[in-house]
């Protein structure tokens, strides 16, 4: 068993070893003057060689379009900000790519992203159609913790309530989760300055909240005193990260760092628990660690696209369907263990 426990702490340092690296590593790139040029001309003339951009001002004599780039559209367009410079950029980006593809080049970033192609109206639709299904797979194991807990398992005799000490912790988490890969969803549809913030705002709320559940329920903590001091400095700093976020400056660098050290911080605690404790979900907890910070290092890397419509994130929330399930999985055990475990105490 020492052994084993062993490999299992090597594998868990190794793996958050590399997603600390890889935060530190972050590049960008879109100085390129042909792009540049194209996008100018793009603004200027409302077209792109024979392709014309439907969101560009027509130049006519009397509104000369280089003196406006921006149409005025429909409130649905204004929502998903496209407009000609968006359009603009977005074509000559594509266009670019694909010179840069026959000779030979790989991708590079245009204003802090990589270039993904478009379909319909999804910016990102794999990443999205696969977000909405971690959003239902969150939905149906919260769901089904919730019937478990209210209507399987007995309840207290006095109150009606639940035995389990941590029910209405893991509500708070489902909804935080929901709302996370709700704004996910979202921001890969369509990728705006609010949405943007939504996104980073929902996760980085997550994964604080998570770390608290973590320290909670590792270390045993039931009464309220004991709970509320350790939930109210992560609480402050979450929400002071939030707001640095939202009204000072989007910064994803941080944010990443931040949000990181927060996860592995709670996988840790998880890790160590789970094996000190000789839990019945063990194993469920150590394979969802390990797939978690395998989505880390992946997602910190920045891995280019392939084929236009794949990156790192895709993989990422992919990842992520399969381990939510064994989450909540893990959390419907626990409570049927500690409620078995309160009722032969009672007895």
């Amino acid at each position: 068993m020492g052994i084993g426990r062993a490999r299992w702490v090597a594998l868990l340092v190794g793996l958050a070893a590399a997603a600390v690296v890889a935060t530190l590593g972050a590049s960008e790139g879109d100085a390129d003057p042909l792009y540049r040029a194209c996008v100018d001309e793009c603004e200027k003339t409302g077209s792109l060689r024979e392709t014309s951009v439907r969101h560009c001002q027509v130049p006519t004599d009397d509104h000369p379009a280089d003196k406006s780039w921006y149409a005025h559209e429909p409130l649905y367009l204004q929502w998903k900000e496209w407009n000609c410079k968006s359009e603009c950029r977005y074509h000559c980006m594509m266009e670019r790519e694909s010179e840069r593809e026959q000779l030979g080049l790989g991708s590079v970033k245009y204003h802090g992203k990589w270039p993904m192609k478009r379909a319909s109206v999804f910016q990102e639709p794999i990443s999205a159609a696969l977000s909405a299904l971690s959003l239902l797979v969150q939905f149906n194991g919260w769901l089904s913790f919730f019937l478990l807990l209210s209507y399987k398992l007995p309840l207290r005799p006095e109150t009606q309530m639940t035995y389990y000490e941590y029910t209405g912790l893991w509500h708070i988490y489902g909804l935080l989760a929901m709302n996370a890969w709700f704004w996910r969803a979202i921001y890969h549809s369509c990728d705006t300055v609010w949405t943007e913030k939504l996104y980073y705002s929902s996760f980085a709320a997550f994964i604080g909240y998570s770390l608290i559940l973590a320290i909670l329920r590792t270390l045993n903590l039931k009464d309220e005193a004991s709970r509320v001091m350790v939930a109210a400095p992560i609480l402050a700093f979450t929400t002071t990260h939030i707001l640095y976020l939202n009204f000072y400056e989007l910064d994803k660098g941080l944010n990443t760092k931040v949000c990181t050290a927060a996860s592995l911080a709670q996988f840790l605690l998880w890790a160590v628990w789970a094996v000190m404790t000789k839990h019945p979900s063990c194993f469920k907890i150590l394979f969802v660690i390990i797939g978690n910070v395998f989505s880390i290092v992946l997602e910190t890397y920045d891995i280019p696209p392939r084929w236009g419509y794949v990156d790192g994130r895709v993989f990422c929330v992919a990842i992520s369907i399969p381990l939510t399930y064994l989450w909540w999985k893990f959390a419907k055990e626990d409570a049927e263990m500690r409620t078995s475990t309160i009722i032969k105490k009672t007895r």
